[in-house]
């Protein structure tokens, strides 16, 4: 699933990165945390991976 969004894929790619050990999960705040409970390592990856040109700042959820 690509991201929506460039807020999004940063928090995918922080998700991402505690995920992996390389950063401490008690550093996680808001939806990377979230993301880190609840999504997998490679659906992670496929979110913080997305091209980051063509997306807005943050998703538009109306």
């Amino acid at each position: 699933m690509p991201a929506k969004s460039k807020a999004q894929q940063k928090a995918a790619g922080a998700a991402l990165s505690a995920k992996r050990g390389d950063t401490p999960k008690d550093d996680l705040k808001g939806p990377a945390r979230e993301m880190f409970e609840s999504m997998s390592e490679d659906e992670l990856e496929a979110m913080a991976s997305t091209e980051r040109t063509s997306k807005p700042d943050h998703a538009d959820d109306g």
